[in-house]
């Protein structure tokens, strides 16, 4: 479990399409290998590390949902090891499991601030409030406002400085994941909602 606080910006050693070696600093500190590390939104476990890197190793799932598939040496991921119990949580419980990719069509200055609008398939969008929970590319955001075809974020400036946002442009695909607990929601009132007695449980 993570909290979408990126702790910093890895820097992409290798990537056959399978393994995946990540040079970093601070996300290496008491990592070892079989742990959890969120790379740009997805959990990934590693199974080698020395003092500069680490390697993981995406499935075909992996591959298939997020936008790791286009990464190459020399790209920025977003860093975060896993939580602890007892940690704070700075952002939202966030899992890792990217539900799927989103695509940048508009960044813009809002004050001190950009606003960045990103485009989603309307099944991750029925989990979309405003002022609720998303991660994007593994980063903690709170929705500022939503339709049915996407969604807007505001980044202040210490956000977009100290992650992957700080290179993105329009058109780049980003990872999405929405918070978990609409899914539970929508799994536990089903049956109540397709038999029309929700208002009578």
């Amino acid at each position: 479990m993570f909290s979408g606080i990126v702790e910093e910006v890895g820097l992409v050693e290798s990537y056959d399409g399978r393994r995946l070696t990540i040079s970093g600093n601070r996300a290496l500190d008491g990592l070892g290998v079989s742990d959890s590390i969120l790379v740009s939104g997805a959990c990934l476990t590693v199974i080698e590390k020395n003092d500069a890197a680490f390697t993981v190793e995406t499935m075909p799932e992996t591959v298939d949902k997020t936008s790791l598939h286009g990464i190459n040496a020399g790209d920025g991921v977003n860093l975060e090891r896993a939580l602890s119990y007892g940690d704070r949580v700075g952002g939202h419980l966030v899992q890792g499991h990217v539900d799927c990719t989103g695509l940048i069509s508009k960044m813009s200055p809002d004050g001190i601030s950009t606003r960045v609008n990103v485009e989603a398939p309307a099944n991750i969008m029925r989990y979309v409030v405003e002022k609720g929970f998303i991660a994007v590319d593994g980063i903690s955001l709170t929705v500022v406002d939503r339709c049915e075809t996407g969604f807007s974020v505001a980044i202040i400036p210490y956000t977009k400085d100290n992650t992957t946002l700080k290179s993105r442009k329009v058109g780049d695909r980003v990872n999405l994941e929405v918070d978990m607990n609409a899914k539970y929601l929508e799994q536990l009132t089903a049956g109540y909602l397709e038999a029309g007695t929700l208002k009578d449980a």
